[in-house]
């Protein structure tokens, strides 16, 4: 199985980096998952991506670790 770095792509402004970090906690916390990502591979290859709601909430509904395919 490949690794990925997923990165969460969110612009807040804030003064320091830690308060734009924990900005981003306290939105988490109150509002649906972000849907723009970066993700790199092993590679270093970078893709943006920007999921649809409805499918990512049937994908999250699923449990994925059942399917051999992933072991």
């Amino acid at each position: 199985m490949r690794k990925f770095n997923v990165i969460v792509t969110t612009e807040i402004e804030a003064d320091t980096a830690e308060e734009a970090a924990l900005l981003l906690y306290q939105e988490l916390t109150k509002r649906p998952p972000p849907l723009r990502f970066s993700v790199v591979d092993e590679s270093k290859s970078t893709t943006s991506i920007i999921l649809d709601r409805a499918k990512a909430e049937e994908f999250a509904s699923i449990d994925h670790t059942a399917d051999p395919g992933n072991w």
